[in-house]
């Protein structure tokens, strides 16, 4: 049976995003090797995710023009170059400097990914079905994350971290080929969309998504939202579960490969909840559970020594319940007309880029300040208050947008 023309956008959408969230995750596995080859100390791994994500961060800007002016099609299809030029580039990098520009490469190169995602779900599944669509897009994404762990590392057994690398970035070839074969950017028989604007046009347009009413809530939220779990789930567990509880690699792994899987599994879920709850009460239903997780990361700093399964427990809740920021971007989605989404989506996520860099060099620095039977529970308080602020400016909102 032929694929729908929904679901082989949502099998396109799922794959590029997939493929941003494996190069994002793909360095820790291999980078000890990869730090000893290139002659460089292991600041040259920090340095090289901060490179990703600064390149992330500049470019959210011009790809919201990208995609409200060219289409996510031609946005996303056209990025595959310097991506997979970045990804080739890692393979063939002969020293640390050289790797750092390979990576803020292959970082423009995926800066394009999770914003086509929002703007073509709200092309195609308008209404109710935008957060069900984003969930479903979102939880998919994952598995990039998944495939940069075990099967990276298998490869890079058997291949080399270079050869890995190399055949990522044929992969990420494909992954752009496919694209530009399933996506279109409009659902059949949509209204032709109206004449391209002008360059004045479209940076009178940013100017009027910075100024739009309610956006400050929605910014406080995603800056810390999703951000306060990443930080955890990526920095802080692998190091807590070993010093606090003495867990080897493996079972370490096991424990991360729970959260990881209970983020999509929360995902998944949401969806449904909001539709069962009415769009009305969207806003209830983040703040609901953002309080949850803020609580669990205090719960973790009030008793940094819990026995193991429920400390366990405790990290693996706060990623089920770190689904809402979906939610928050359906709600900044409603705040901008259509002829506004791209620019709208990527300030928006904007926020979140800034918070995903912050909030890790924010709490190493404060446990680096903490004396040292303290640390667990300073850097665990430190993200349940910035948690609680980003909730604080989020209701200060006056009710749900319309949906569009």
């Amino acid at each position: 049976m032929t694929a729908s023309p929904a679901a082989r956008l949502l099998a396109a959408l799922a794959l590029m995003t997939g493929l941003s969230q494996f190069h994002r995750a793909a360095l820790g596995v291999v980078g000890p090797e990869l730090a000893a080859d290139l002659g460089a100390g292991a600041g040259v791994l920090g340095a090289a995710n901060g490179a990703f994500f600064l390149a992330l961060a500049l470019a959210q800007i011009p790809v919201g023009l990208a995609l409200d002016r060219w289409g996510p099609r031609l946005t996303v299809a056209a990025l595959t170059l310097p991506a997979v030029l970045g990804g080739a580039a890692q393979a063939l990098a002969p020293d640390g400097p050289s790797f750092l520009a390979a990576r803020f490469l292959l970082g423009l190169g995926c800066a394009a990914g999770f914003m086509s995602a929002v703007v073509l779900c709200a092309r195609w599944f308008a209404g109710e079905g935008l957060t069900t669509a984003l969930a479903r897009v979102f939880a998919l994404s994952n598995c990039g994350i998944l495939l940069a762990g075990a099967p990276f590392a298998a490869a890079a057994e058997r291949l080399g971290w270079r050869g890995s690398y190399a055949l990522a970035a044929g992969l990420t070839l494909l992954g752009g080929v496919l694209w530009w074969r399933l996506v279109r950017d409009d659902p059949p028989g949509a209204v032709p969309p109206r004449r391209p604007e002008t360059l004045a046009e479209a940076l009178g347009g940013q100017f009027a998504v910075w100024r739009t009413p309610g956006l400050p809530p929605i910014l406080s939220m995603h800056l810390v939202g999703y951000a306060c779990m990443a930080t955890v789930l990526a920095v802080w567990a692998g190091p807590y579960l070993a010093e606090v509880h003495g867990l080897a690699p493996e079972p370490r792994g096991a424990v991360l490969l729970l959260m990881g899987l209970a983020l999509p599994a929360g995902l998944l879920g949401v969806g449904p909840l909001e539709r069962r709850l009415g769009r009305r009460r969207s806003r209830s239903l983040v703040a609901a559970l953002a309080e949850g997780a803020a609580l669990v990361l205090a719960a973790r700093a009030a008793w940094p020594r819990a026995p193991l399964p429920v400390a366990a427990g405790l990290l693996v809740l706060l990623c089920l319940l770190s689904c809402f920021p979906v939610l928050v971007v359906t709600q900044g989605r409603a705040l901008f007309p259509d002829h506004l989404v791209g620019r709208g989506a990527t300030t928006v996520n904007l926020a979140q880029t800034v918070g995903g860099a912050a909030l890790p060099a924010l709490t190493g620095a404060v446990v680096a300040l903490a004396p040292a039977e303290l640390a667990w529970s300073v850097a665990f308080a430190a993200l349940s208050a910035a948690l609680a602020l980003g909730l604080a400016g989020y209701l200060t909102g006056r009710g749900q947008p319309p949906p569009r």
